[in-house]
């Protein structure tokens, strides 16, 4: 036998092994379950048989009865909630086989080439990664979806991650895919099937029974529903990882009889991938969410955004060239539509906007972004930023000026510990507060769900947030580099612009300024406005001009 093929061997057995203890452990507790009955059972024979009579055992024969009643209700209760529970599903968008018909043959041609059962479907998510799900539960629909009557044995969901397709080749998804359909083979045993039902089914039941909203005659039931399903996790719980464990070294020692050299390649692919996509949401894409517009093509813009990278970093250099081979879309009938839908989910996921496109939620194509998106945000903050200073009472004028904001940061000192000036930190702290009072006026997220019995399957939006709240200085200073940009474009003839790394960018004479941000930072950490005004007098900035804030 190869070395590849003992490795396979080796990995499926250990974790049949492992599958095997999970189910042992299942076995264990309806054995502990059935014990009083059986007790009942045997007293309650022996006094039918005359072989257990007289008060002592009348009063054993009726505790017992009772005992067994009460633990095989409580035993059904918990095992009706495990069995009804939804599982924990991923959000995706499906795609069908007549919507993608050269992905599905690849896919299917992949699995042939393995000697493994074809993933049942495919789905897209806006992450950098693939995995399989299983969804053969009668809970687990997709939302939408025509629900399950019952289980059945149908293969797990092959659920891509979108920017894979965009940016790698298809020989390059084609050798990231394969020990990821090759772990269909270990999921079609049995006795692993059942062993990931079985602990599938107790973490959704410790997720009902952490609910909350509950009366207070479901809330005591479950909780002791969720305390039996915690004890059964800690059980089973190294059992569980081990036997995962076992699946991905079998499916990981199968996958390497196609595209193995091509695989390791490829594989620099899926970090560079990472870094750009996590660039472009939370630089590109978070800003557009928060002026209530959706970036209609993120997956077309992480190409973009690592053909920039490459371009810049030495370290990416030569992945660019790749860009000549067939791209892994091409594999879809209608990748601009399926872009559209991964970036909707994306912007639900990450930053909890609504399902649907509407008036106040529109989206936006990249040739739109710098007017839409960049110009709207920073004469936003501009606006916040003059109606906080009016509320303050702040060097009052007739019109919005940079001169202003600089005169009102500059007139107060730093203090003796060199942080900001008092002047900065009460301007900082109201800013906050501004904004901190906008996004709770704003309304909650609508659940992903539609609104089914069983509430909201994918708990409170966004499930992702892609930045921890922000510190007075860093929104002071960002309000401040905003009124700066609204009067360069007023008055200096610029233009906003868009980076692909570092999202919304001030261009003048069509050359990205990144010197901005340092000279804004001295005038909000010291009271420094002089290095701010001499960069305004070297680009022709005139601060006395108004600005244009709507």
């Amino acid at each position: 036998m190869s070395g590849t093929g003992m490795g396979v061997e080796k990995g499926a057995q250990s974790a049949r092994s492992r599958a095997l203890a999970v189910l042992r452990i299942r076995g264990r507790a309806l054995a502990v379950a059935l014990l009083p009955a059986a007790v009942a059972v045997v007293l309650l024979v022996g006094g039918a048989t005359g072989h257990a009579v007289g008060g002592g055992w009348d009063t054993a024969r009726w505790v017992m009865t009772i005992v067994a009643v009460v633990v095989l209700l409580a035993a059904a209760a918990v095992g009706a909630v495990i069995v009804r529970a939804r599982p924990a599903t991923t959000p995706t968008v499906e795609v069908s086989e007549r919507s993608a018909p050269d992905l599905y043959r690849l896919v299917r041609d992949l699995a042939d080439r393995l000697e493994v059962p074809v993933p049942s479907a495919i789905a897209l998510t806006p992450d950098c990664d693939s995995w399989l799900e299983d969804r053969t539960h009668p809970a687990s629909s997709i939302p939408g979806a025509a629900p399950r009557r019952r289980r059945t044995a149908e293969a797990p969901v092959l659920v891509i991650g979108s920017p894979f397709l965009w940016w790698m080749r298809v020989a390059e998804l084609r050798a990231v895919l394969a020990p990821v359909v090759a772990g269909t083979g270990p999921s079609a045993h049995p006795d692993i099937a059942a062993a990931r039902r079985f602990v599938r089914g107790l973490d959704a039941a410790v997720a009902v029974a952490a609910a909350p909203d509950q009366g207070v005659l479901r809330r005591l039931p479950l909780r002791f529903v969720g305390w039996v399903s915690k004890l059964l996790l800690r059980s089973c719980r190294v059992h569980a990882a081990e036997m995962e464990r076992g699946v991905a070294t079998a499916a990981s020692e199968r996958a390497q009889t196609v595209d193995y050299g091509l695989r390791i390649v490829a594989q620099e692919q899926v970090g560079l991938a990472y870094a750009g996509w996590d660039r472009l949401l939370t630089r590109v894409a978070l800003p557009a969410w928060r002026m209530g517009r959706w970036p209609s093509r993120l997956d077309a813009g992480v190409v973009s955004a690592l053909t920039e990278l490459s371009r810049r970093d030495r370290l990416a250099e030569g992945f660019a060239s790749r860009l000549g081979e067939r791209p892994a879309c091409d594999l879809l009938e209608e990748p601009g539509t399926v872009d559209e839908a991964a970036s909707l989910l994306a912007a639900r996921l990450f930053h909890g906007g609504p399902a649907e496109p509407g008036p106040d939620w529109s989206p936006v194509d990249w040739a739109q972004y710098p007017e839409e998106v960049v110009d709207r945000k920073w004469r936003a903050d501009a606006a916040r930023l003059h109606r906080v200073l009016d509320t303050m009472a702040a060097r009052r004028s007739t019109a919005p000026t940079l001169t202003r904001v600089m005169d009102h940061l500059a007139t107060s000192n730093p203090t003796p510990e060199g942080n900001q000036s008092s002047a900065a930190e009460t301007l900082a702290a109201a800013i906050g507060a501004e904004v901190a009072r906008e996004e709770s006026a704003a309304p909650a997220p609508a659940p992903l769900g539609l609104g089914d019995a069983d509430g909201d399957p994918w708990g409170p939006l966004p499930l992702f947030p892609l930045q921890a709240p922000r510190t007075g200085r860093d929104l002071l200073a960002d309000h401040v580099t905003a009124m700066v940009c609204c009067a360069a474009v007023d008055t200096a003839g610029a233009v906003p612009g868009l980076d692909w790394l570092d999202g919304p960018a001030l261009l003048i004479d069509g050359e990205r300024r990144t010197d901005l941000g340092s000279h804004v930072l001295s005038l909000v950490e010291d009271g420094d406005a002089a290095p701010l005004r001499s960069w305004l007098a070297t680009v022709g900035v005139r601060p006395e001009k108004t600005v244009r804030l709507v």
